[in-house]
């Protein structure tokens, strides 16, 4: 079956800590609240479906005129190395225009992921973590 790719589609806390859970992203899985404010207040979500179930996700926040930061892109273990995660960035790119930066934290085994879908590394990035 074909994977199905939607901007902005419906999407709820259960089917994204599955997802979460299932790629191995450090995320706040077992927390139903943040989830869902996670889920409220992205402007910009792409998911990816076979079958109808959750496979990939990409979160955004952006105004879709200078800069964009991807918060999430989580692919489950099962599709991994399939080009899911790579089809959820062209599609944010293709949301976001080409006059707007993609910006992401890179979790650490993913660093050798980013250069191969066009992401040059970045040495003037400052951060203040979060607390929990």
């Amino acid at each position: 079956m074909a994977v199905i790719y939607e901007v902005n589609g419906k999407i709820n806390e259960q089917e994204l800590a599955e997802v979460f859970k299932s790629s191995g992203i450090k995320r706040p899985h077992q927390d139903v609240k943040r989830l869902s404010s996670m889920i409220e207040k992205a402007n910009l979500i792409i998911t990816a479906r076979e079958n109808g179930t959750l496979i990939g996700v990409g979160r955004a926040l952006t105004d879709f005129v200078y800069c964009c930061y991807l918060s999430d892109l989580a692919v489950h273990r099962d599709y991994q190395k399939s080009g899911v995660g790579r089809k959820i960035l062209d599609k944010v790119r293709e949301e976001i225009g080409e006059q707007t930066a993609l910006v992401l934290l890179s979790a650490p085994g993913a660093m050798e992921y980013y250069p191969k879908v066009e992401f040059q590394k970045a040495e003037n990035a400052f951060l203040i973590p979060r607390k929990s």
